[in-house]
């Protein structure tokens, strides 16, 4: 089978799941839990593998969580941004999850157990509130712990099930790619727009190959309008790892769409320190004023969003929107996104002088400079001969 076939197959299974255990639950309410334990069971056996370190002796789901010692905790965190304690790894939640009558909580326990495990590390913010949307408390689950559970299990077990392979050496990113196949069919079962939260993976490409035409390397890419970062993937995937040396940065207003963006990063495996995604309304709140300028901008802006605009009357001297001495109307702002993008983006200008010099024709210019160079010396000549004959005629 090959890796496109392959992954037919898993995007029929894998949604397949999705309606099988979602019950009477609306599927875009659904959608986190699904989505929410990919991402559980993606880190669990990245990070199992990293602390294996290609050594078939080791099995580190088999290990008692009391040979983890603060050192080895330690260094786990600064590489790989969070820790996972052997208990806590997909695996072995799993195969305990029909018999656990305290599975919603001990789940709870373990995507805080993540998270807090970032605490005071550079990682912090890029870890905390990553399952925030991932509720195992909520009613939408079932009324009684009992209904929780069992749905919580199916959804884990269903995950469980899905063949990945050796993922890390299939030609397509298996694991980031069901990420978005998910988000996208989920999005347009609901009826809603899915540029809200992502954008269609043939515009994203077009989008990023438009954005780093010509350039050999890239420093930085930018998303300023990022949804679950399927741009800023995009531009990954065209270029090669090593070329995007300082990453990836990306701003985005819709808090579950930030944490989908966050854990599409780790899905696609782009490591802690080498992306920055940041929650806020860019227009109003930018971040990343002192990184720029950025190497290329890749986005999708909300079309003809609505904004504060000219009700807020410092907007005006920002140093984005000051060049145009006018803002972008409260209705549509189209415009004010384009004047954030180009004051981040890396160029010394952006429209250039008009030539007003006279176009001069060289051949007829040459012709006109060798007839009056002729004349030139005519006239030299015939200066000559005066002075010449100034001087015979002198006593």
């Amino acid at each position: 089978m090959t890796s496109t076939q392959q992954f037919d197959e898993l995007k029929r299974r894998i949604w397949q799941i999705a309606n099988d255990v979602r019950g009477t639950v609306d599927g875009w309410d659904f959608k986190q839990y699904v989505l929410g334990a990919l991402f559980y069971r993606f880190i669990s056996e990245n990070f199992a593998r990293y602390i294996e370190g290609g050594d078939e002796s080791i099995h580190y789901a088999e290990l008692d969580d009391d040979v983890i010692t603060g050192e080895i905790k330690d260094d786990a965190i600064k590489t790989k941004g969070y820790f996972i304690y052997p208990s806590q790894l997909f695996s072995n939640v799993v195969a305990r999850a029909n018999d656990n009558e305290d599975l919603n909580t001990d789940l709870k326990a373990v995507f805080t157990g993540i998270e807090s495990s970032a605490m005071g590390y550079a990682s912090e913010e890029d870890i905390k509130g990553l399952f925030d949307d991932f509720d195992t408390t909520s009613n939408r689950l079932g009324r009684t712990v009992k209904d929780k559970n069992s749905r919580l299990a199916a959804v884990l077990k269903g995950v469980n099930e899905l063949d990945f392979g050796h993922f890390e050496d299939s030609e397509i990113d298996l694991f980031g790619d069901a990420y978005e196949y998910l988000i996208g069919n989920y999005a347009a079962n609901a009826g809603k727009s899915g540029g809200e939260f992502f954008t269609p993976q043939h515009v994203s490409k077009l989008i990023a190959q438009l954005a780093i035409h010509g350039q050999k390397s890239v420093n930085k890419v930018y998303d300023p309008a990022a949804g679950s970062g399927s741009l800023l993937l995009q531009a990954k995937k065209h270029m090669a790892d090593h070329l995007i040396e300082d990453g990836f940065f990306g701003q985005e207003i819709n808090h579950t769409t930030y944490n989908l963006a966050r854990m599409n990063m780790f899905l696609h495996n782009v490591n802690y320190d080498k992306f920055n995604m940041q929650l806020g309304n860019t227009l109003t709140e930018p971040y990343f004023r002192e990184d720029k300028p950025f190497d290329a901008i890749v986005s999708n802006p909300p079309y003809s969003v609505k904004w504060i605009g000219s009700d807020d009357p410092t907007l005006i001297n920002d140093e984005r929107f000051a060049p145009a001495s006018v803002l972008a109307p409260k209705s549509k702002a189209d415009f004010g996104f384009v004047m954030h993008c180009l004051n981040y983006l890396s160029v010394s200008s952006y429209v250039e002088a008009k030539d007003t010099r006279e176009v001069v024709n060289i051949t007829e210019l040459n012709q006109e400079i060798e007839t009056t160079v002729s004349k030139i010396n005519g006239l030299r000549r015939d200066i000559d001969t005066i002075v010449a004959e100034i001087e015979r005629r002198e006593p």
